[in-house]
């Protein structure tokens, strides 16, 4: 059966080599891949709907101190998932995809097809407050991965799918397919040119129309714009951009700062603990924490406050304005708190819907401490929740262009273009020149393994070691006489360098030809002078385990040298010269940006 279906794609193959050219193929894939993405997305909402329906049948949720259990029900579900079906640690969605397109060329297990679709509806309908749209990205992107490898297409195209994937997933999601266009770019850093736009745009296009089909016209944010910008308005939003850009900062920071302290704790069991009941603890205080948090926008958008935070300790208080407005703040704080925890304690899903949570309260909070203080100022609290949105995203995943598009498709119109622009810019501005990498990047970008927009920067990163190795050096000994040398190294040599290897395969120091020149016809020297007289250090070491393709690049350029050698788990493995290193670079280049 295996060799039949082998033969049936063979044929395949050969029949579209001989029908169908490269590019009509890859639209035909950015169609399907959309379609099946969509797909993935519709199968995710429903499940996680399902979850929590059943919960809330099954359950009496006025009780708050079911909060406090539920989290943690979700997450043990998911490490005897992980541990036992998938057998695969749970991964952050965006980082892991990030990573296969700059070192695996775009190759992503097919594990990654179905084992977010069960782990992440779980975490999410338990309470875990995470996202949807990073599991639907991951399953979309491991179908367009796996299609790539099926149909044999090359690395640049498989990175090329996994965009459309990604695109896919937030058109799906949002109904909104340029904001999902610009984020496959922005976050993704692929090349918006007239060869990658086609497909993108046909896989956007491909999967808001297979939402439209299942789900039909029902949207995440049933709000359109009825309060147009005021240009009076206009410091207060750019107040706000100030305000999303250090809630970015924060959220950000805070991050990296629970996932080190979880790394501490070794056993997951731990981390699966104190996460729950942390997250539990939360949920009791602050019931919006709860899954992604779409009502809780929803409800704000309304401009039904009492809505949006639900039953809390604090309802014989909540009559005032300012107790209102510390709830709010304590969610755009505690969100990124709880969304962390999740992730820390082993639970599946994103960032981007809770980084939207967050938004949306800081722009409300703003709004109300603006009409609130007593100068007689008033604004919109839906166009300031809505904007705050948008800050947020562009402050914490360095999108402004999603940011923007993404908040007026939602609204279905531009009538907020210029707070956008304005709240979006700002929060970007100043959270990149605070922070230079993302949740998403930074990992990454320490090991030197991003792929960014800089297309030498990329190409250097696509570019693999093992590629550039070259082991024709005829290797010498230390004990060696220089007469022995002449005749078992130079003799049989076409390189002008020498490795001195000991026993061990450890590397000792090099010789150049240039070394020997002068004495190598003086017989006198033959049998007195050993290549350990003559050999030296060289000057610089590539070190297999540590130095990607950008650190190798600068330690030529810094050294100067035209061979430097390559130690591998301590032993002696070959040499990179320059020639080879630059030829190497030129046709990725060309193979890249072709």
């Amino acid at each position: 059966m295996p060799n039949t279906k082998r033969s049936r794609l063979t044929r395949f193959l050969i029949w579209r080599y001989k029908h169908i050219s490269t590019k009509n193929f890859i639209y035909i894939l950015s169609i399907v891949v959309g379609l099946l993405a969509g797909l993935v997305s519709v199968t995710l909402k429903n499940i996680t709907f399902a979850i929590q329906s059943f919960l809330d049948m099954g359950l009496i949720f006025s009780e708050n101190q079911l909060y406090f259990i539920l989290p943690l029900i979700g997450l043990l579900c998911v490490y005897f998932i992980a541990r036992f079906i998938t057998k695969k640690n749970v991964e952050h969605a965006i980082p892991s995809i990030l990573y296969s397109l700059s070192k695996k060329a775009g190759i992503l297990s097919t594990k990654k097809i179905y084992s977010p679709l069960i782990t992440a509806p779980i975490t999410v309908g338990f309470g875990g407050s995470v996202g949807l749209l990073g599991p639907a990205v991951a399953s979309g992107s491991a179908i367009s991965s796996n299609l790539s490898r099926l149909f044999h297409l090359d690395s640049k195209t498989r990175i090329l799918l996994i965009g459309c994937a990604s695109a896919a997933a937030i058109s799906s999601i949002f109904k909104s397919p340029i904001a999902a266009i610009i984020f496959a770019v922005e976050v993704f850093s692929l090349d918006l040119t007239f060869a990658s736009l086609i497909p993108l745009l046909l896989a956007s296009v491909s999967a808001v129309i297979t939402s439209y089909f299942f789900l039909g016209d029902e949207v995440l944010f049933n709000f359109s714009v009825s309060e147009k910008f005021e240009i009076r308005d206009t410091l207060f939003y750019l107040l706000l951009g100030v305000g999303t850009a250090f809630a970015s900062i924060y959220f950000t920071k805070m991050y990296f700062y629970i996932t080190r302290l979880f790394d501490r704790l070794k056993r997951p069991l731990y981390k699966l603990l104190i996460g729950g009941l942390s997250i539990g603890g939360m949920l009791y205080f602050i019931p919006p924490l709860y899954g992604e948090g779409f009502g809780f926008i929803n409800n704000l958008l309304e401009g039904n406050h009492m809505g949006a935070l639900g039953t809390t300790p604090f309802d014989d208080m909540i009559s005032n304005i300012w107790v209102v407005i510390a709830l709010l703040a304590g969610i755009t704080i505690f969100k990124a708190i709880a969304m962390t925890a999740t992730f820390a304690a082993g639970g599946s899903g994103g960032i981007f819907i809770p980084t939207l949570v967050m938004g949306s309260a800081l722009g409300n909070v703003v709004a109300k401490i603006i009409n609130n203080i007593g100068f007689g100022f008033q604004v919109s609290e839906t166009n300031f929740t809505l904007i705050g949105m948008a800050g947020l995203i562009a402050g914490v995943l360095h999108a402004p262009l999603t940011a923007i598009f993404l908040i007026a498709e939602i609204t279905g119109g531009y009538e907020l273009f210029i707070p956008l622009m304005l709240t979006s810019a700002i929060s970007f501005l100043i959270t990149k020149n605070t922070l230079d990498y993302t949740i998403y990047t930074r990992k990454l970008a320490e090991a030197g393994e991003l792929i960014t927009h800089d297309k030498d920067e990329t190409v250097l990163t696509l570019m693999k070691l093992d590629g550039v190795i070259e082991n024709n050096f005829v290797q010498v000994s230390p004990e060696m006489t220089l007469g022995e040398m002449l005749h078992q190294g130079v003799a049989k040599s076409s390189r002008n360098l020498f490795p001195v290897v000991n026993r061990n395969n450890e590397l000792e120091g090099i010789i150049l030809l240039d070394d020997i020149r002068g004495i190598m016809f003086k017989v006198e020297l033959y049998e007195t002078t050993r290549v350990e007289d003559l050999m030296h250090g060289a000057p610089e070491y590539i070190i297999y385990e540590e130095d990607n393709m950008k650190r190798v690049m600068k330690k030529f350029q810094d050294s100067g040298a035209w061979n430097l050698p390559v130690i591998k788990r301590g032993k002696y493995a070959g040499f990179v010269s320059k020639s080879k290193l630059l030829t190497a670079y030129r046709r990725k280049l060309i193979n890249f940006t072709r």
